[in-house]
């Protein structure tokens, strides 16, 4: 296939259709009638513009969340303000917390979320680069961590790439298309 386009995660081939990352999520999630929907925070909103670059991501794409502010993490999007005082923002359990309950504010059957460290300084201890993404949907959250080098464009766009291919990873394992989730 001849790719060709300018986005850092997803390009079209010589017919004008999109490949790539966002995408697949796109067509996965078309194909099983499911819903998506993001909360970021380090990537600030270049998740939810990936997925929407794609054409036909009406169809899936319920909403984006971007809670980049600490205290907006438990306020708008639910996170335990224990939990955030406790760990900080990026931890772990703070991507669960943020994708399912992105999940659950935008009553989507798929929820991504992104925190972590884009830099240049370190945050609260915690070294730039540290990023973890996670994926609530059907059958449960799942989260990864990554430890990233580079810029913070560098940094956002590959936490980007890890976030949606952490959910076609989902989707792959999961029920066939038409089944549902």
């Amino acid at each position: 296939m001849e790719v060709t386009g300018t986005s850092p995660v997803d390009a079209t081939d010589r017919h004008g259709r999109a490949t790539g990352g966002a995408a697949e999520v796109v067509r996965e999630l078309a194909e099983r009638r499911a819903s998506l929907a993001v909360v970021e925070s380090l990537t600030g909103g270049l998740l939810a513009a990936t997925i929407v670059d794609v054409p036909g991501a009406s169809r899936v794409f319920r909403g984006a969340l971007v809670a980049y502010a600490t205290e907006l993490k438990a306020s708008l999007v639910g996170v335990p303000a224990p939990l955030l005082a406790a760990r900080g923002a990026v931890d772990p359990d703070v991507a669960v917390a943020l994708a399912e309950g992105g999940r659950r504010r935008c009553d989507a059957d798929w929820c991504l979320s992104t925190t972590g460290v884009a830099g240049p300084q370190p945050q609260d201890g915690k070294p730039v680069g540290l990023v973890f993404v996670a994926a609530a949907g059907p059958s449960g959250t799942v989260v990864r961590r990554l430890e990233l080098d580079g810029d913070r464009r560098r940094i956002r766009t590959a936490t980007v790439e890890a976030a949606l291919r952490l959910l076609t990873d989902r989707l792959r394992a999961g029920p066939a298309p038409g089944a549902g989730g």
